[in-house]
């Protein structure tokens, strides 16, 4: 090579690392002002979901909503499955699913768009206020804040169809208003939920019935389960499946929801 190309790429060389030493130097001037700014700015807000707790002024922010499928057995074979070999799996809503119900009253409920064959889940609903991994289903309980009614809706048809094609069926599911709940009750309020009886009426007609220890998984056991697979924070937020006898509902039904001891929720499908 001779000099003159020596020459030649030695400056090369040194320009290039003149532009890292300014790159470097502009990004840490960049970091530390933006270290220093008071407030971080952004082009749009972003609405946080919150669900009040009763006997409070307080609200509940939501991070997450995990739901169980086919806890119940009864269920279960409805479904198609075996409840006695099928481990248990979990789906998510978006948390701006959430529909608020307040108690003794008769909340409009919006039928979905693309379904013809729309129906009802009756759950328990429970709160963590704790987080964590790997967590051990004699302790689960400690994460819970407390309990709601919910209503997991679900566009069946949109559901199966995806089913049969083997592909994701998060569009039966996961929706706009398909998590319907109700207050959440603090664990020092009502304890906790292993115990009694849910149910679900259509018109005043009974169409689910069971009693919350007919779960196949508890919802210690769940929490436990789900923080194997997903680092739990608070503000999750767990529906802890449905008992049998699902079905369909129409413009211009009532669904009530009862859990002992938690006021009804009550939605008028319009």
């Amino acid at each position: 090579m001779s000099v003159k190309n020596d020459e030649l790429l030695n400056r090369r060389n040194a320009i290039k690392l003149g532009v890292a030493s300014l790159s470097l130097t502009g990004i840490a001037a960049g970091a530390q002002a933006h270290k220093g700014a008071d407030a971080i700015t952004t082009p749009f807000s972003v609405s946080q979901t919150l669900i009040p707790i009763a006997g409070s002024n307080a609200e509940f922010p939501v991070r997450r909503i995990y739901c169980i499928g086919r806890n119940y057995a009864a269920h279960a074979r409805e479904m198609g499955s075996d409840p006695t070999r099928e481990p248990p799996f979990f789906f998510q809503k978006p948390t701006d699913a959430i529909q608020f119900v307040a108690p003794n009253k008769i909340v409009d409920h919006p039928y979905p768009s693309l379904t013809k064959n729309y129906h009802y889940e009756v759950e328990l609903v429970a709160a963590l206020n704790k987080g964590g991994k790997n967590i051990p289903v004699e302790k689960a309980l400690e994460h819970v804040f407390g309990y709601a009614l919910g209503l997991d809706m679900t566009r069946r048809d949109l559901q199966r169809f995806m089913g049969d094609q083997k592909k994701p069926w998060e569009i039966g599911k996961s929706f706009d208003h398909s998590a319907p709940i109700g207050p959440i009750f603090p664990v020092n309020q009502v304890g906790h939920f292993t115990k009694g009886t849910i149910s679900l009426s259509v018109n005043g007609v009974t169409k689910q019935k069971a009693t919350l220890d007919q779960m196949i998984w508890s919802v210690a056991e769940q929490i436990s389960k789900l923080s194997e697979a997903n680092e739990l924070f608070p503000g999750d937020i767990i529906y802890s499946g449905t008992p049998e006898n699902v079905g369909p509902v129409v413009r211009g039904d009532i669904v009530r929801c009862s859990i002992d001891n938690l006021p009804d929720l009550v939605i008028k499908i319009v």
